[in-house]
């Protein structure tokens, strides 16, 4: 019997306002914008060991403002870009339900932590959720690792909800983006 290879850390990264610029129902290739710093971040997090899986929540399929199809060519398109800068993603998961369906995968729910957990064989203990919303650093928190949350996209916003919350909402860490939470990271 051959050894089961050992199980690795990921980093979890939001789509929208952490690797690329937030545009509300992103649809079209032509509006994938990387945000400043994302390429470095992914080569820095590579370099240190962790598997790198893009989790999303596309509500905007489930409210029928564009099609899987559609989200399937803006991914191949992202994911293609991301490879000629030498940054590539190990997977892409998404949720494309309706906020108000009662599914398991949408953040931060672990529908697609799990399957990319079974997928790659992820020490989850061992990894991060990074993100713009506070869906995105409970998603880490969850899964029992560390949630660390931008202040990109929506960050600026949500970090008022955050300390409205008087400490409920609380992420682990806070960066100002992906590449200064990818420095961090890649030191522990």
């Amino acid at each position: 019997m051959g050894k089961h290879p050992a199980k690795r850390p990921a980093v979890f990264i939001d789509r929208d306002g952490t690797l690329i610029r937030e545009k509300n129902y992103l649809s079209k290739i032509r509006d994938v914008r990387l945000i400043a710093g994302a390429v470095e971040a992914l080569k820095l997090l590579r370099r240190a060991g962790y598997a790198l899986i893009m989790v999303t929540n596309q509500s905007g399929i489930g409210r029928g403002y564009f099609t899987e199809e559609q989200l399937r060519k803006v991914h191949l398109h992202l994911s293609a870009l991301l490879k000629k800068k030498g940054a590539a993603l190990d997977a892409i998961y998404y949720c494309p339900h309706h906020p108000d369906e009662d599914c398991k995968c949408r953040k931060p729910g672990l529908g697609m932590v799990n399957a990319a957990k079974k997928e790659f064989n992820l020490d989850l203990r061992r990894s991060y959720a990074v993100g713009d919303h506070t869906n995105d650093f409970l998603l880490g928190q969850n899964m029992g690792g560390k949630g660390i949350f931008v202040l990109t996209g929506h960050g600026r916003r949500e970090r008022k909800k955050i300390e409205s919350s008087k400490g409920e909402l609380s992420p682990d860490k806070t960066f100002r983006n992906l590449f200064a939470a990818a420095k961090w990271i890649a030191r522990q």
